[in-house]
This record gives C-alpha cells, structure tokens and sequence, in this order.
C-alpha cells in the first residue's frame, strides 16, 4: 500500500520541481549573460505567484541597467564633444600663432580666453554634479529672504534685458525666510532666468516670484517666449538632453539645468518646468520653510 500511495506524490513533485526548474533556470541563465555584460535582456513571465514578481523584478532592472548604460554611453560622447570644441580652437589659435601665421592681436588672445573659460565652465558643472551625485555637496546655509535672492538675480540680469527692451519684474511680499545657500540658489535662479532671456522676445517680460504654499516657499521664473516644446517638457532636466538644445542648454556645458535640479535637491526641495496657458515657459523651486533636516553633507 506504501508503494502503491507514493506514485501520484512523486509525480506532483516531478512536476512542481520542472516548473520550479524551468523559470529559475531562465533567470539564472539570463543573469549570468547580463554579467557578461549584455544588459537589457527580458525573462517570460510565467506565472502571478513570487516566481513571477521576481521575474518582472527582474525585467525591470535588466531595463533600467541597460538605460542607465546607454546614458552613460551618451554622455561620456557629449562630454567629449563639449570638451574637444574649445580644445581644438584653442590649438588652431596657439598653432598659427606658433607659425606666425596669425598675428598677436588682443581679438585673438580674446577668442582663446572665451575658450578657456568654456572649458573651465564644464570642469566646474561636472565637479557639481558628482558632488552631488556622492551626497557631497557642500552648501553654507543661512537663512535668507526669497525677495532678496530674486532680487540680486534681476540686477544681475538687468543690463541684458534693457538692450534687448525685456522687462523684469519681481514679486516677494510677506514671503517667509528659507534656510538655504544664498550663492548656489542665486546659481539657480540666475541660469534660469539666462534661459528665459534667450527665449523672450524683445520687449517682452520676465517674471520673477516668490509665494509661500503649505509649509514651501515656491520661488518662480516666467517668461513670454514661444514655451517648451511638450515632447521635451519630460526630458528638460536630464544632462545633455539635446531636444531644444537652446532652451535645455545653458550656453557653456548643456548642465545648467541638470545642475540646477541637483542643487535644488541638495535642499531638500523641487525643480519643475511647464508651459503656461498665456504662452511662455516657467519654472518653478519649492522649498522647505525654516530649516529642515539637511539633505546630503552640510558643510559647518
């Protein structure tokens, strides 16, 4: 009776260990050849049960590294490329004056000086940004008044915007202060309200505000352009991104944006961007009132 009461067991196990077997087997096989370095490879999910999510699990990462690797790919080519522009007049120019072929003029050493500065510029943006990326950027807190932070950024930009007839205006009455990095949010503001000046018409206007939302201070730069185009809208704030590279790009690395987003972060706050109904783009920094627990090494 023994024998005869084993046989339907040992075949609901045979067949429980070939459908334990199979999905394993795949993933083993597929996560040995990711090591090999072939990223984005896919599993089939078979089943709904924990086989199944660890599959999908699977899947997604599978994905991700293969993104996470393309990106990577890209921007190591838009750094190069970004690198070798200003490298390669800089030697055209020392060469010929080598030569003399070119004579020493104050233009000439005045191109060369506007090229290293474009590379000093893109040493400086990446430096931010794997600060960042490690938790390390430093920030000097102190609390501040977001009136005060717009309007350094507006007198900065003043004299560009009266040559071309763009008005700047700046709204921050009764806003609470924010504990933040005077120097690193005027970084922010000030590329973002470069940007809208590439983007204004002449005689248009550029607004700068600051209102208090909840328990967030939400700084924000508008301006009259023709807005971001919305297949870009997702991607505005990712390194490199080359859709509008004029609106994305900040005229020295094509980080200002990326930059930007992670010095925001580095507070504790938000970076968003959107198109609004009047025409025009703008872009929008919620941060924490008071001062909140610091993200990332706060320097003393």
């Amino acid at each position: 009776h023994l024998a005869f009461g084993a046989g339907p067991h040992v075949c609901l196990g045979a067949f429980l260990a070939r459908t334990l077997a199979r999905p394993i087997g795949e993933l083993t096989a597929a996560t040995q050849r990711i090591a090999r370095g072939e990223l984005g490879l896919q599993v089939p999910v078979r089943t709904h049960d924990e086989l199944g999510k660890l599959a999908s699990s699977f899947n997604s990462m599978s994905a991700d590294l293969e993104k996470a690797s393309r990106l990577r790919r890209q921007m190591t080519a838009d750094i190069a490329h970004d690198l070798r522009t200003p490298l390669s007049v800089i030697l055209g120019y020392s060469e010929a004056l080598q030569d003399e072929k070119l004579p020493g003029t104050p233009e000439v050493y005045g191109a060369m000086y506007r090229q290293a500065q474009q590379l000093n510029r893109l040493i400086d943006d990446l430096r931010i940004l794997s600060l960042a990326d490690a938790g390390q950027l430093s920030l000097q807190r102190r609390a501040v008044l977001p009136g005060d932070l717009l309007d350094h950024t507006a007198i900065a930009y003043l004299p560009q915007a009266e040559e071309r007839g763009v008005r700047l205006s700046v709204a921050a009455d009764g806003v609470p202060t924010i504990w933040v990095d005077p120097d690193r949010l005027v970084q922010v503001l000030g590329n973002l309200v470069g940007n809208a000046l590439r983007h204004t018409p002449d005689g248009g206007l550029i607004a700068l505000a600051a209102g208090k939302t909840g328990e967030r201070v939400v700084l924000s730069v508008t301006d009259s352009g023709p807005g971001i185009p919305p297949e870009d809208l997702p991607h505005i704030f990712e390194r490199f991104y080359r859709g509008d590279k004029a609106r994305v790009d900040d005229g020295a690395s094509g980080l200002g944006l990326a930059i930007a987003r992670s010095l925001i972060e580095a507070h504790g706050g938000q970076i968003a961007a959107e198109n609004v109904a009047t025409g025009g783009a703008r872009f929008t920094i919620a941060l924490p009132v008071g001062n909140p627990n610091p993200v990332g090494r706060v320097a003393a």
